[in-house]
């Protein structure tokens, strides 16, 4: 299963290449995610297969790991447009609340969300739609 990691970093060059190498001394892979400075403190989600481990790694080195959290994996249609507001507003319209979203190494959207039940829920349901619709003919 694939966890969302959430990384403070110091605000200075090499504080994300030690993160990084950290990480791959360690063996693990980074497999989507980003990084940003929010308020002077570097910010990093990155989408990792072993969590745990990831965490163990990142914290002997001094990194500190704030969250390691279960994520909904979705794949959207890239040739149609507004795919990305379809897919909120069904998470909004439950309730579920988006905290985090990027895509991974394979162009599929991630959320880390504040209720992942009902966020998968809302994901499985979104995907049935969008296969059905997909299979249904076209109008002539």
């Amino acid at each position: 299963m694939m966890m969302d990691l959430t990384i403070e970093l110091d605000d200075r060059p090499g504080a994300l290449a030690e993160m990084g190498d950290a990480l791959g001394r360690a063996g693990i892979s980074v497999e989507g995610g980003g990084a940003w400075v929010v308020g002077g403190r570097g910010v990093a989600h990155f989408l990792i297969a072993n969590g745990e481990a990831a965490r163990v790694a990142l914290e002997a080195e001094g990194i500190r790991v704030t969250a390691v959290r279960e994520v909904l994996v979705q794949r959207l249609n890239q040739e149609q447009p507004g795919q990305l507001g379809r897919i909120t507003r069904a998470m909004a319209e439950a309730g579920v609340n988006i905290e985090v979203l990027y895509s991974d190494h394979d162009n599929q959207l991630i959320l880390v969300v504040d209720d992942v039940a009902t966020g998968l829920a809302v994901s499985e349901a979104w995907t049935r739609e969008q296969r059905e619709a997909t299979a249904r003919p076209s109008p002539a």
